[in-house]
């Protein structure tokens, strides 16, 4: 049956008599028998489960006329705008796709009730459910499982790893052009003075200050444990932390610069640091370049990293790690389903969500330029207000939140998503102290001591 026949059907039947399929429906439901598959048959099953049962809502491309919309109330053209933007099946799989498939899988709300009770035969079996559980483990393994090891690569949260890879000689040079403020046009801005170590690696303000004094359009993230991080920035326009390293200095509100040649200039100034020159030189015999410093900078950043948690310590099997209110919260958490994009070591960093998932995020102030988000970068219509998510690792420390800065206080960040990622009117706000004392937890350490920082004095 084509989509347009099988949607002309279920419009119909929406339209008056659900109650007759909801009867029939499940004479229709396969062999639940269930054999043990290997890793391509779970591939293999996955691909047609989900080109069979879930490509109408969540693959673009699917067309529903106005009376067959008008016969189901308006829920098939919902439930396609809102599976297309929760999950795109054209976009590859990353850790938060499998992590939201994994969470509807293991609370069978998907497919929904109201879509298998007029498309008989969706309701997924047990070998299928199974296939594609297997199918998301094998493929957690391939992203994280050389940083977080194959025993927590399996799950959606992993303990942050101590170290990772580096070469000890580019991040002493890393370290110093961090904090170098040689890099802006009027020598008073470093990478350090908007991603500030005492302050978990952020500046506590809405939006960053630049060369003369000029003020950011958006706030900056915490720089520890972006080396997780699948795209950098807001709106994804660097690939990873080398080109991020590259977009302060030849930004003209952040360090003043503007055109890749002014890398040339940035070189003058500190060549004339005959000491550091040469020094930078026997590792990069090239000298400095846009490319060197950027390379010697992102090498530094994977550095910042923020291991040893009481959360990492309670995953590793220390029971008394957190409080039974964390615990509480963190179950929460899992229920909520905040894992399924708050995912990885850096619980976050690994996918552009809708700020207005499921309500207007901007509604009482005037939308910006920034407020558009990955669209900046991609120039799809279809992007606009997908940010990155945003890591939750320090995150009492790291406010305020949000892309706008709109939330100053943990309180207020939970609130907003409540509303508007997860669609509910009303607040309990037992679980917003639960969610509050869970997130508390994920302070880490940096060099062995805790990440410094302020707690926000609203909180």
């Amino acid at each position: 049956m084509s989509k347009t026949c099988s949607f002309i059907k279920a419009g119909a039947i929406l339209g008056g008599t659900v109650i007759v399929t909801a009867a029939v429906a499940p004479l229709f439901l396969p062999n639940q028998n269930v054999k043990p598959l290997t890793s391509a048959q779970a591939a293999e099953i996955t691909a047609q489960t989900m080109n069979s049962k879930c490509a109408d809502c969540h693959k673009p491309g699917t067309h529903i006329s106005e009376l067959v919309n008008t016969l189901s109330g308006g829920l098939l053209a919902r439930h396609i705008r809102d599976g297309q933007r929760s999950y795109n099946m054209e976009e590859p799989p990353t850790a938060v796709t499998l992590s939201k498939l994994e969470h509807v899988l293991q609370i069978n709300s998907m497919p929904p009730t109201s879509y298998t009770m007029v498309h008989w035969g969706s309701t997924l079996t047990l070998r299928e459910k199974n296939a594609m559980l297997q199918w998301i483990k094998d493929e957690r393994l391939k992203i994280f499982g050389d940083m977080v090891g194959e025993e927590y690569a399996l799950s959606p949260l992993a303990p942050i790893p101590d170290a990772l890879p580096t070469d000890p000689a580019k991040v002493a040079l890393g370290y110093k052009l961090f904090h170098d403020v040689r890099l802006s046009t009027d020598n008073t801005v470093s990478c350090a003075s908007c991603h500030s170590l005492e302050k978990a690696g952020t500046d506590n303000l809405p939006t960053s200050t630049g060369v003369r004094g000029q003020k950011g359009g958006i706030n900056a993230p915490t720089v520890f444990n972006a080396a997780f991080h699948a795209k950098q920035f807001w709106d994804g326009r660097a690939a990873n932390l080398q080109e991020q390293a590259g977009g302060p200095p030849l930004n003209p509100v952040e360090m003043g610069y503007e055109h890749p040649d002014d890398w040339k200039k940035i070189a003058a100034k500190l060549d004339q640091d005959t000491a550091f020159a040469a020094e930078f030189k026997k590792v990069y015999p090239q000298g400095f370049t846009g490319e060197t410093i950027t390379n010697a900078i992102a090498e530094y950043e994977k550095t910042l990293i923020t291991p040893n948690s009481p959360f990492d310590r309670y995953l590793k099997g220390d029971e008394n790690a957190i409080s039974e209110n964390a615990k509480k919260g963190y179950k929460l958490f899992l229920k909520l389903g905040c894992q399924t994009c708050h995912t990885g070591p850096a619980m976050g960093g690994q996918s552009f969500e809708y700020a207005d998932l499921k309500g207007d995020f901007f509604a009482g102030r005037a939308k910006t330029n920034d407020d558009n988000g990955l669209m900046n970068f991609s120039k799809k219509e279809s992007d606009r207000h997908r940010f990155r998510v945003p890591t939750l690792r320090n995150v009492e420390l790291t406010w305020p939140y949000m892309h706008d800065a709109s939330a100053q206080t943990l309180e207020e960040a939970i609130t907003k998503m409540y509303h508007y990622q997860l669609g509910y009117d009303k607040l309990d706000k037992k679980e917003v102290r639960l969610l509050v004392a869970f997130l508390k937890t994920l302070t880490g350490e940096y060099n062995g001591k805790p990440v410094q920082g302020e707690v926000c004095p609203a909180s």
